[in-house]
């Protein structure tokens, strides 16, 4: 009885305690509102790197242990990444708030555009494009992803259409360097399309005479189970699955088959042997469609971002917490290797909303300053 005396004593010098650090909370919490106002008379930037490191020094030199020294430098990141927070609401109200590059319009008029893909007919990123701009539309292919943003960025086609994400094998990394690649082009659009890869071989073909089979990477990842289960058959890379499948026709070798859509099957004279290789019923691929245009309409849902951070402990952590605090919900996050510094990463986030929401805004403000650089891909 009297240890549970003692720990309910404990509890209550504990809360008043946590009273007391409230009200010194909500205190300092005031004068970074007064220090926003006078930032905005000023011009002066939220975010003043010298002076927070110089308030974390102070702090943990009030401390005497190097666990007390750490926690409160980590306490005192957390209240000063709050301050400028408040200060960057209090400055988006006086319309000082980060200028997305984007514009609002009203409606997309995709009639009698043209839109390129990779690879040939029947290839999965052919029937997205069809499905986005219809089955009559003005519809080019090129042989590489590279090729499709280039007709767009020198105005040869109105849109390009890639694909950025399989359900079941992950993201297209290319496409996603791409993105960088080309900043002048933002994603206008996506088209998520169901996908199901049919074995296919010339006329007389037999499942049991296939030694090797022709397709792109991701489609070869899609049906590993079905290489699992026949060891004998080599998968061989291509370009694209259409590609595979028009050149096992060309070859007229019985021993080949490609893993591609029906589609390419009934336009290249192929036998189907098997159909759903891919045992992942729900594969899905995401095709994102890019334009020259910074634009995003009223019923812009995603906002696709890329950005990269110092690096150092907690760099990620921090800037995430932009979206955690202004309730905007994070739905993907991929890494890619930054080329020209080994073993850095930038990181692409796609977030739910569009660029004239308050929480968006606030959230894209605060990650400005937490970055080495941010790019905002599209808001579609």
């Amino acid at each position: 009885m009297e240890s549970t005396q003692t720990l309910l004593e404990i509890r209550d010098r504990l809360d008043v305690i946590d009273k007391e650090i409230t009200g010194l909370y909500k205190k300092r919490m005031d004068l970074c509102a007064e220090v926003a106002e006078t930032k905005i008379k000023s011009g002066k930037a939220v975010f003043d790197p010298a002076r927070e490191a110089e308030k974390l020094d102070t702090v943990s030199s009030y401390l005497e242990s190097d666990f007390d020294k750490k926690s409160i430098r980590e306490l005192y990141q957390q209240m000063m990444t709050i301050s400028r927070r408040l200060q960057l609401a209090i400055l988006a109200r006086h319309g000082k708030s980060y200028d997305t590059g984007y514009k609002k319009i009203g409606t997309r008029n995709k009639l009698g555009k043209r839109a390129v893909y990779q690879g040939v007919e029947g290839a999965y990123a052919h029937i997205a494009a069809r499905q986005c701009f219809g089955n009559d539309a003005d519809l080019t292919n090129v042989k590489t992803w590279k090729d499709a943003a280039d007709m767009v960025k020198e105005g040869k086609a109105d849109y390009a259409v890639l694909p950025i994400e399989n359900s079941s094998h992950g993201v297209v990394s290319d496409n996603f360097d791409l993105l960088i690649k080309y900043p002048e082009l933002a994603i206008i659009e996506e088209v998520d399309l169901k996908v199901e890869h049919a074995l296919m071989s010339v006329e007389g073909a037999e499942l049991e005479g296939i030694k090797a089979v022709y397709s792109h990477p991701q489609a070869l990842g899609q049906c590993s189970s079905f290489f699992d289960e026949h060891p004998d058959i080599t998968p061989v890379a291509t370009a694209n699955t259409a590609v595979a499948a028009k050149l096992v026709k060309e070859r007229g070798d019985k021993s080949i088959a490609a893993l591609a859509s029906e589609e390419s099957a009934e336009l290249y004279g192929l036998t189907v042997l098997q159909r759903s290789v891919n045992k992942e019923k729900t594969n899905t691929t995401r095709f994102i469609i890019i334009g020259r245009e910074k634009t995003y309409t009223d019923d812009a849902k995603k906002i696709s971002l890329c950005f990269e951070t110092a690096h150092r402990p907690g760099a990620l952590y921090n800037i995430l917490g932009n979206f955690i605090f202004n309730d905007v919900n994070m739905t993907m996050i991929s890494s890619r290797p930054v080329p020209e510094r080994p073993f850095e990463y930038r990181f692409f986030v796609d977030i739910e909303g569009r660029l004239d929401m308050p929480d968006v805004i606030n959230a894209l403000s605060g990650m400005v300053d937490q970055v080495t650089e941010l790019s905002i891909l599209g808001n579609y």
